[in-house]
């Protein structure tokens, strides 16, 4: 298992929480300086600091960005784990890590673009996506490794899951990718 940096918020935790430490320990100095107690403000405080600090993990969690775990919509199992940047204002996925016993190395054979021959594992299957209102849109925007070709694409996150469909006209297929 690969040494992996926790989550953002769980950092910030801690420094939200030594800061808790540090103002309770003034309050109290404060007080017993001045004889007033202000336990109203104080819970005041605290309630607003952790407010916002839920409101930022729920509005990272609800965004397309990050790691997500592919889950093959025929099968119902894991495929890999792409994870999702903006660049340019352009969304783009690439694989970072193949299921459990999958080789490392895997290259795509049947990719028959730039792709060919190159290994899954950094791979963009994901390319230069628009946002659209709450979705990400593009012609010829995802790649399935498996047969090589290239699909329109539309992407949005419902409920803490990204919804991933590629479609050639009017057929689509939907997939559902979670977090890791």
């Amino acid at each position: 298992m690969k040494n992996q940096e926790p989550p953002f918020f769980l950092k910030y935790f801690s420094y939200f929480v030594a800061g808790i430490q540090l103002v309770e320990s003034e309050s109290e100095n404060a007080v017993s300086n001045s004889n007033l107690k202000k336990p109203f403000m104080k819970k005041q405080f605290l309630f607003v600091v952790a407010g916002l600090m839920m409101a930022t993990f729920t509005f990272a969690q609800n965004g397309v960005e990050g790691r997500w775990k592919t889950i093959d919509d025929e099968t119902g199992k894991m495929k890999s784990i792409v994870e999702i940047s903006i660049k340019n204002g352009k969304l783009y996925g690439k694989i970072v890590e193949l299921k459990p016993g999958e080789d490392p190395n895997k290259i795509c054979k049947a990719c028959t673009d730039y792709r060919k021959g190159k290994k899954l594992v950094g791979m963009d299957i994901i390319t230069g996506l628009s946002k659209d209102g709450d979705a990400w849109e593009g012609d010829d925007g995802i790649m399935d490794p498996e047969n090589g070709k290239s699909y329109d694409c539309k992407l949005w996150a419902e409920g803490g899951k990204l919804q991933v469909r590629g479609y050639i006209g009017f057929v689509f297929r939907t997939q559902t990718w979670v977090r890791p």
